[in-house]
């Protein structure tokens, strides 16, 4: 089901990589490989020019993996080993705060993980506007919040993606904020994205984390890239006396925990250079294949890296 309110010819194509930290890789690594069927492409230690353009630089020298969903062939995870964050607790932080995962059968996924290192925080449920769609909730090893989603209805015609495997890409990124309607115009008009109505949407995963009321609704809304099923979801987050939603602990040289950065292709780079915390350069790890990137921040405080398509 379609419920476009705009048709704009969207500047950000598509999701390229997902990237989160991790206390421990190799655990992390297996836990992919083990759970998601996910194999590792390329590792190391991450480049000194690669986590000053993320204004990261203390990161540089940290391992990390690449990894690839079965079926993929130009989408990527990417893990990488840093210390744990006191006080960081999932979804209850400005930033990029859940991953959303494409599977074939989610019910089938629950009792693949209902023992495993990744918690389940939100079986799966249809959402409340798009009752065909399921989506369960998990937090991974790293305290990063992963969401997985089938499509139940028509899939040919659903915003939703085809699924290239039991698990497949990452075709939703999550960010939150303290001021809704400010990331939506930030990301709407600066990137031409399409837009669908805005709900007022209780979400139990984000009641639970926050101590909020059964009752107490959040603006949400995810707005569509240029290719099918690339999609940013934006989460109001509460604030004020009372809540606990804040800015996200750690230690701002380093990747952020959790859900740490996300790697989306856009048309160009011209029109975002500016704001790019190092200057655009062309990169050779499997991410970006030559191509040129660099990072900006976002209006909820998350590191937004941009690859130009060619």
């Amino acid at each position: 089901m379609s419920d476009w309110t705009t048709f704009t010819d969207p500047q950000l194509l598509r999701i390229v990589a997902t990237t989160a930290t991790v206390p421990q890789l190799d655990r992390a690594l297996a836990c992919y490989a083990d759970y998601f069927d996910y194999r590792a492409l390329e590792s190391g230690t991450l480049d000194a020019g690669l986590a000053a353009s993320w204004g990261r630089g203390d990161s540089a020298g940290a391992r990390y993996v690449v990894m690839q969903a079965t079926g993929e062939t130009d989408t990527y995870v990417r893990l990488v080993e840093a210390p744990p964050v006191p006080g960081y607790r999932p979804l209850t932080s400005f930033g990029w705060t859940a991953f959303e995962i494409i599977v074939d059968d989610v019910y089938a996924l629950a009792e693949r993980l209902a023992d495993s290192p990744f918690k389940i925080i939100g079986p799966p449920k249809p959402l409340q506007f798009m009752p065909s769609i399921i989506a369960m909730q998990v937090v991974g090893p790293g305290g990063e919040c992963l969401y997985f989603t089938t499509e139940t209805g028509d899939r040919e015609t659903s915003i939703l993606p085809p699924p290239s495997g039991p698990i497949g890409r990452t075709f939703i990124v999550v960010c939150a904020g303290p001021d809704f309607n400010a990331m939506l115009r930030w990301y709407v008009d600066r990137f031409s994205l399409r837009e669908r109505p805005v709900r007022q949407s209780k979400v139990d995963i984000i009641q639970h984390a926050q101590g909020l009321a059964a009752d107490h609704a959040i603006e949400l809304s995810a707005i569509g890239m240029r290719q099918r099923g690339n999609l940013i979801e934006l989460d109001g987050y509460p604030v004020g006396p009372d809540m606990v939603a804040g800015v996200r602990p750690g230690d701002p040289s380093r990747l952020p925990p959790g859900n740490a950065l996300v790697t989306l292709e856009v048309e160009s780079l011209d029109s975002v250079a500016g704001l790019s915390i190092a200057p655009p350069a062309s990169r050779a790890e499997a991410i970006y294949n030559g191509r040129r990137t660099c990072t900006i921040v976002g209006p909820a405080g998350e590191l937004l890296e941009l690859i130009e398509a060619g």
